[in-house]
């Protein structure tokens, strides 16, 4: 569906206006949503109960409240709330690679996605390789509501709840069907979205079934179309390039010749170009701008299909199912790839002197961006869920038991498919030697030594990477057979699979002063394995797409937990009521062995409108799939070797002079000479890759608040939680350049191991990966407020929900160097806070929304945007960092919708309805241009339509 003609957009605003404006209109009616509150399960317990407010700090989304925002997937809803970080995969990182690419990751207190546990209905969402859970598989069609834990949960959930938990519930026991249809795009006409639902069910005496399908199609924006992402240092909003913003390897080609560099002259058509009289030496205008061929927001389609059902054998024994199948692909491109001959072993002799095409007598290295095929990459990802769960309840004397046992299938199946990249063997062979053969044509070999023509084994198509994009001469870039020749596309296969089996029981043992002593108790296994195979010719590092080995492995565990609620006093004085809670959980991998983690809440409420919560709990993170056995590349690191007795920290200690000779210096990255200074990348290839002996991550969080209802003011409520999280041994990429100073400068003999010297003392191999290093700790507050009146012009309803961080420290290494002080820098906010107002009046609801992100600094990249030339604080250790502060803002969003007679409610709206824009960040934080990841790209318009029946 095409809307650039911005029908969709004129009409959405006029609707607005109107409908805003009308003080007369009527307000649709509120939904019944509402929970029975006999004995349910809350996000965070296994203990059935019948207060919703538990120790922990919980947030819900009803089903409401979503369809009051104009945000219609699952990820853009989560991704919009306070405690949520920054994207971990953004969909403006167009150069992102790897399984994970396409998909959706949400990051609560920007701990990494990691460490945020995703369930559907209390159970595990499956996993890629490195242990990312993807919610774009979710249909947001099969949401009842969400429920975000944000505190530590590994006694409940086992691995990676460490900064909190998304609890999914589905819509279960739905009766007759319903369908929606949502429309939108941005103000520019591009960037269209749709999507088409449709839910049914019924209910019986035994049973019950929901079924629904889902589709979702969303275009991509392409980078011309902004002017942050178009121009690639923009000065201001909506405003032009900074000059020098552009890339000086070009479509046009050039070549280095007798110290200078040279191009062939478009302006005149027909020229020789192997004769050096066409070419003129390179100017201010041989420039290419790659946002001109690349996206900005990478397009997406989904196509799901669920089913939730429930079969009662009898009072006390039920069985409940839920399938799931999500396709979904996505779609991102860059302009086409930026060669350097000189880059790459297999071509590293440039144009060849003996090349027909050649303008000069002797090998000439040269630069040419592959203009006319782009670089893009297509993924598709199947997501194949299955859960089977036996339950019921039974009676002992008085008290009652619930128990349940089932199993979890989830599989991910993944596909990607690239273009674009160069076979640089291919690229050698073509810029090699070449004659004019008998039927005139450019042909590879020389006249007594040939080489077949074409692109099969044996075969080579010569290529003249000096003729221009567009400029019509043969064997150029936009000939078929050139383009077969140096272009293969790559096909990277992935494949996760979860299985769970589990089994719990819960139930009350004896009475105490403040009520029933509840328990539950149960034991797990689940098994994880997985597998990502990249293209082969990326396997054999003959490509110019990102070089990478193979994943494949596997791992597992057994676990069992305890949880038990004890009510100490209820209904006296100064205790209406005073609980505890305590949960551990045993966890035994089959990798690096068993870990222990226990948790603890205080509940107390001295007065009725008045609780008080706190929380203990440690938590931990286990290595995944990728972590241990992961593939093996090879990479040229920038290094800093401590024995170099110029630059180096240890030079002349003891260990040092026994392993190098005295003088000893680090080479430079040819391997010809001295190295001109400190961070000199290897002139031998290093590898890297997965560590098989890592250990989990270890946390503790601590949570202390309270929440506030006072029986004066009728439906007002507040809760202010200070939480604090410090996540230990955290698993980090390691560095040459630390495993060398841990061997050298701190006498750590473990890392002494894995690296090589030849007699000269130069390092000859090296090996690196991930390990176990350094903290992450950070701390802050979550503040919420809702308050509900009627008026006699309505019903209205408020809540402002905000997260304010005092602390976000990361220590990489074991180091004695300060930590960084990440908190207000790039995507790291203090502030992140959601203010709502819905009013209701009938059948006309309207809902205002502001999203407000404080503001933040990044390094100076430009003296006239240096805002603090002299900042000085400890996040910096008290030297002087030349900062750029980068102001607040606020996102509006506004919608309107109408209940019609005939069971049927339409919407229309706009987010960011002011068309605000955010200034320039140079840093790229979560991006790949110059604007941060997260922010709107402009004035989204849309409307939806619901019809029930």
């Amino acid at each position: 569906m095409n809307f650039k003609s911005n029908k969709l957009r004129d009409a959405v605003v006029v609707a607005l206006v109107v409908a805003a404006g009308s003080a007369t209109a009527q307000a649709q009616e509120a939904t019944d949503n509402t929970t029975n509150l006999d004995r349910i399960s809350v996000t965070g317990s296994r203990i059935r109960q019948v207060d919703t407010e538990t120790a922990q700090p919980v947030l819900t989304i009803s089903r409401a409240q979503i369809e009051q925002q104009g945000f219609k997937s699952v990820a853009d809803i989560l991704q919009n709330i306070p405690a949520a970080g920054s994207p971990a995969i953004s969909r403006t990182s167009p150069l992102s690679s790897g399984e994970a690419v396409g998909g959706y990751y949400i990051d609560l207190r920007n701990l990494g996605a990691n460490r945020t546990l995703i369930l559907i209905d209390g159970r595990r969402l499956g996993i890629t390789n490195d242990g990312l859970q993807d919610v774009a598989s979710i249909p947001s069609a099969m949401v009842e509501r969400i429920e975000i834990l944000k505190d530590g949960a590994s006694t409940i959930y086992g691995s990676d709840a460490i900064a909190g938990v998304v609890n999914i519930i589905t819509r279960k026991d739905f009766e007759g069907a319903e369908a929606n249809v949502y429309l939108g795009q941005w103000d520019q006409g591009d960037g269209q979205r749709q999507n088409f639902d449709f839910i049914m069910g019924f209910r019986g005496e035994r049973g019950s079934l929901t079924a629904g399908v889902e589709y979702t199609d969303e275009d991509p924006v392409w980078a011309k179309d902004r002017w942050f992402s178009r121009d690639r240092f923009p000065t201001g909003e909506k405003s032009a390039a900074r000059p020098g913003g552009l890339s000086g390897t070009t479509q046009w080609g050039r070549f280095v010749y007798n110290g200078g560099t040279y191009t062939l002259r478009r302006d005149v058509p027909g020229l020789d170009v192997t004769d050096f009289a066409s070419f003129r030496p390179t100017n201010g205008t041989d420039t290419s701008n790659p946002a001109l061929a690349s996206t900005v927001y990478s397009g997406i389609k989904r196509k799901s299909a669920f089913l939730n059902g429930t079969f009662e054998f009898s009072d006390n024994v039920r069985f409940d199912t839920s399938v799931m199948y999500t396709d979904r692909d996505s779609f991102a491109q860059n302009a086409g790839y930026p060669f350097a001959s000189a880059n790459f072993d297999l071509s590293s002799g440039g144009l060849s002197a003996d090349s027909v095409f050649n303008p000069v007598d002797t090998d000439v290295q040269y630069v040419r961006r592959g203009w006319e095929v782009p670089r893009e990459v297509f993924n598709s990802l199947t997501t194949t869920r299955f859960t089977g769960v036996f339950s019921g309840s039974f009676q002992t004397g008085e008290r009652y038991w619930d128990w349940e046992a089932g199993y979890l299938y989830n599989q991910n199946k993944g596909t990607q498919i690239s273009t674009g990249n160069l076979n640089t063997y291919a690229v050698g062979q073509a810029t090699g030697a070449s004659f004019i053969n008998a039927d005139g044509l450019a042909q590879c070999g020389t006249a007594a030594n040939p080489i077949p023509l074409g692109s099969g084994p044996g075969a080579c198509t010569p290529w003249n990477p000096l003729i221009p994009f567009g400029y019509n001469s043969p064997n150029g870039l936009d000939d078929p057979n050139v383009q077969a020749y140096l272009y293969q596309p790559g096909q990277a296969l992935s494949r996760t699979t979860t299985k769970n089996y589990f089994a719990n029981i819960s139930g009350s043992i004896l009475t105490l002063p403040g009520g029933d002593l509840g328990v539950s108790v149960g034991v797990e296994r689940r098994e994880e394995s997985g597998s990502f195979s990249p293209d082969a010719l990326a396997q054999t590092g003959i490509s110019t797409d990102l070089a990478a080995g193979p994943t494949a492995g596997a791992y597992n565990l057994n676990e069992v937990y305890a949880e038990f609620l004890v009510p100490i006093l209820s209904d006296v004085t100064f205790a209406r009521e005073l609980s505890i809670t305590a949960a551990t959980r045993y966890s035994d991998y089959d990798t690096f062995g068993d870990t222990l983690n226990s948790k603890f809440g205080l509940k107390w409420k001295p007065i009725d409108s008045l609780l008080v919560r706190g929380t203990w709990s440690e938590g931990f993170r286990a290595p995944t799939v990728a972590d241990l056995y992961g593939g093996l590349s090879q990479t040229f690191e920038d290094y800093t070797d401590p024995c170099d007795t110029v630059y180096g920290p240890a030079a002349g200690n003891a260990r040092c002079l026994q392993d190098v000779p005295a003088g000893f210096r680090q080479l430079n990255a040819s391997g010809t000479a001295p190295s001109p200074g400190p961070g000199e990348q290897t002139n031998v290839p290093f590898v890297t890759g997965s560590t098989p002996t890592l250990t989990p991550e270890t946390s503790e969080s601590k949570t202390f608040g309270f929440v506030w209802s006072p029986e004066f003011l009728q439906g007002f409520n507040t809760s202010l939680d200070w939480w604090n999280i410090r996540i230990d041994n955290t698993i980090v990429a390691d560095t040459p350049t630390d495993k060398l100073n841990d061997c050298y400068l701190r006498g750590i003999e473990s890392r002494c191991e894995g690296f090589t010297r030849n007699g000269a003392g130069n390092i000859t191999s090296l090996n690196f990966g991930l390990r176990n290093a350094g903290y992450v700790e950070t701390e802050g507050f979550d503040w919420d407020i809702n308050y509900r009146f009627e008026t006699g012009f309505g019903n209205f309803t408020t809540s402002i929900q905000s997260t304010y961080v005092t602390k976000n420290e990361i220590k990489q290494d074991n180091s004695d160097n300060p930590p960084s002080q990440t908190n207000g820098f790039g995507g790291n906010f203090r502030l992140r806070s959601n203010a709502t107002i819905n009013w209701q009046l009938d059948n006309l609801s309207v809902t205002w929304t502001a999203r407000y992100y404080s503001g933040t600094k990044e390094e100076c990249f430009f003296d006239d945007r240096c805002t603090l030339p002299d900042y000085a604080a400890p996040d910096t250790a008290g030297q002087i960092l030349s900062q750029n502060e980068l102001g607040s803002n606020t996102f509006h969003d506004l919608q309107v919708a109408y209940n019609l007679p005939w069971n049927a409610t339409v919407a229309v709206g706009a987010n960011n309805v002011f068309d605000h824009w955010a200034a320039p960040a140079y840093a790229q934080p979560n991006s790949g241009y110059s604007y941060y990841g997260g922010f709107d790209i402009g004035r989204f318009v849309y409307m939806k339509y619901q019809q029930k029946f």
